[in-house]
């Protein structure tokens, strides 16, 4: 299977010049987390934008300043077991796929994922695949905390726990994006220069006030926020199978219980992919 197989063709984008407020816009509207970059006026590839990009670095407004340049990129006629192995080697989920310099569509993990493994007949569970550490909170952690706790293990995603330590419900970056925003801060820092000499000496004392933008959450928690109907797979789940829920569900991800029902891990469609490697 090649790349133009599966090809999203119809691709969101965003050009350069842009600012922030315009492209997370788009990201929302469209309900996507990376968007390709396209110098204005044309469809020559020039970088990358994710959420993630906006979310770490509220105090850039320039488009151009946010975007990875660094590109990985696929072409029409690639297979499909050679765009999973960049994914994987880049640690990346989105791929740009060009017509020599220009913007010819996008694949994604999901897309392999949804429209490939559900095609074969990959018989190896998804314990061989899932990640086992796993950000989660108690479901009353206010949102900026569990937050923080998920950024702290680099994922897109977080299992809320209610008070008998069970797994109540999940977030995803997309949930804590709709309940935050940019706000501007300023902050006074205080500096004194003393004069060496003499006990007549006398302090001066300067005042600086630093104004950035910072990402503000709402007063909600966890369990305000985070989905409470949460599909499981089984650590036993054939990759395939595990493939077609994730299709059926439209989901990236999926928490995986074991026998005893107790959560063991995660596992996501970049994970799955490895199946093909």
């Amino acid at each position: 299977m090649l790349v133009k197989d599966i090809l999203s063709e119809d691709v969101v984008y965003v050009s350069v010049p842009g600012t922030r407020e315009k492209a997370l816009e788009i990201i929302v509207k469209k309900n996507v987390s990376v968007v390709p970059v396209v110098k204005e006026g044309s469809k020559k590839l020039v970088g990358i934008l994710t959420r993630s990009d906006l979310i770490t670095n509220p105090d850039e407004e320039q488009v151009a300043m946010l975007m990875t340049r660094d590109l990985v990129t696929a072409e029409l006629d690639e297979p499909i077991e050679e765009v999973a192995k960049k994914m994987v080697k880049n640690n990346v989920r989105r791929v740009p796929v060009v017509e020599g310099e220009d913007l010819a569509g996008i694949v994604t993990a999901f897309d392999i994922v949804s429209l490939a493994l559900t095609q074969m007949n990959i018989k190896d569970p998804v314990e061989n695949y899932m990640i086992k550490t796993v950000p989660t909170a108690w479901d009353q952690t206010p949102l900026n905390v569990a937050f923080e706790n998920m950024a702290l293990f680099g994922l897109k995603s977080l299992i809320g726990l209610n008070n008998e330590g069970k797994m109540s419900g999940i977030l995803t970056e997309t949930d804590f994006i709709a309940e935050s925003e940019v706000r501007s801060e300023t902050t006074q820092h205080d500096s004194t220069v003393g004069t060496e000499g003499d006990k007549w000496s006398w302090d001066s004392t300067s005042v600086l006030y630093i104004e950035k933008n910072k990402l503000k959450f709402t007063d909600k928690v966890v369990r305000d926020v985070a989905s409470d109907k949460v599909t499981t797979a089984n650590s036993k789940t054939k990759v395939s199978a595990c493939a077609e829920k994730m299709k059926s569900l439209n989901v990236e991800q999926l928490p995986v219980i074991g026998i005893e029902g107790d959560l063991i891990g995660l596992v996501r469609a970049s994970d799955l992919i490895k199946a093909l490697i």
